[in-house]
């Protein structure tokens, strides 16, 4: 292994460069193979040859735009990286191999795949702009759409991080909630607040949403919006209608990434209407840039038992 060293004349460029949480330079090393070492006002970059003279090249294109900006963009870093070709910037992101790891840039915390079939939804979100992923409880369908929109927002890859849920009664009459709007909400939202708090500090989830980073809505609150540079995922989708599925899939905007979770096996909707997320697979399955993952018994990750009782009411009329 050789090493180079890059000298900076104004040590203040370095954390512009390094990147919120170290964004930028993980990057740089993912696709490099690269070991970057902050000293001072310096970084020592570790690799072999040929390593080191690319990552010198990069490194000083993105200097220079740092020394002529004062920032540096998540997409500067990728077209340094790729060449502005998105094509080849998927290739280095989503290579053949299943994904080890989410790396949240939170204190060193990562969610790790536990079954096969969880690595390869992982793999379907870094691949498509939109995915469907459906499977029984406790697969990790919503836990891990939300730890992947955690490491897209902290690498800057979106703005912002959008969790949705429609707010259907799960096979009995709630009656009048009291309080304001967020309070009468609130219940159906619990799960995607639980799976978001799971991961992150609370006080940092706080920031987040204080901060319109972080957004939890019902899916009735959706209507109208343009969503760019968001990351969504749509939580118990099985319990949309034809039509809700139609106005949610079409917020999308430019830069955006969608995940669609649900079980069809719970479907709480009255009888005699369709549900939105089988009728959205099956119209949207063949189109390029749409995923579908089916989770399965297997892929229960949550107490044993979770699995047995799945598998006990299968294919078993309990209406």
């Amino acid at each position: 292994m050789s090493e180079a060293t890059l000298s900076f004349s104004d040590p203040d460029q370095i954390p512009v460069l390094l990147g919120t949480h170290d964004c930028h330079i993980r990057q740089i090393q993912n696709a490099l193979g690269v070991n970057v070492v902050h000293r001072g006002d310096e970084l020592r970059i570790i690799g072999d040859d040929s390593q080191l003279q690319k990552s010198l090249r990069i490194f000083s294109e993105l200097r220079a735009i740092i020394e002529k900006t004062g920032q540096l963009k998540n997409e500067q870093v990728q077209t340094a990286l790729f060449g502005g070709n998105p094509s080849s910037k998927q290739e280095k992101q989503t290579p053949d191999s299943t994904p080890s790891a989410i790396d949240l840039y939170e204190k060193s915390r990562k969610v790790h795949p536990r079954t096969p079939g969880q690595s390869e939804y992982i793999k379907s979100i870094l691949e498509h702009d939109l995915v469907f992923c459906t499977g029984p409880a406790g697969c990790g369908k919503t836990f891990l759409a939300v730890a992947m929109a955690i490491n897209a927002l902290r690498t800057e890859q979106v703005r912002k991080i959008v969790l949705v849920r429609p707010a259907v009664e799960a096979g009995e009459k709630l009656g009048f909630l009291p309080g304001d709007m967020l309070a009468k909400v609130n219940p159906f939202l619990r799960p995607l607040l639980d799976a978001l708090g799971s991961l992150l500090d609370y006080e940092q989830v706080s920031r987040y949403m204080e901060n319109d980073i972080v957004e939890v809505v019902p899916l009735a609150f959706m209507r109208g919006r343009t969503l760019d540079n968001t990351f969504i995922i749509m939580d118990e989708a099985q319990n949309t209608t034809v039509t809700q599925m139609k106005m949610f899939l079409t917020r999308m905007g430019m830069g955006s990434k969608i995940v669609v979770t649900g079980d069809v096996s719970q479907i709480d909707l009255p009888p005699d209407v369709s549900c939105g997320m089988t009728d959205a697979i099956n119209r949207l399955r063949n189109i390029k840039g749409v995923g579908l993952t089916q989770l399965k018994n297997e892929d229960i990750v949550r107490h044993r038992l979770v699995g047995e009782i799945v598998k006990a009411y299968q294919n078993e009329d309990i209406s």
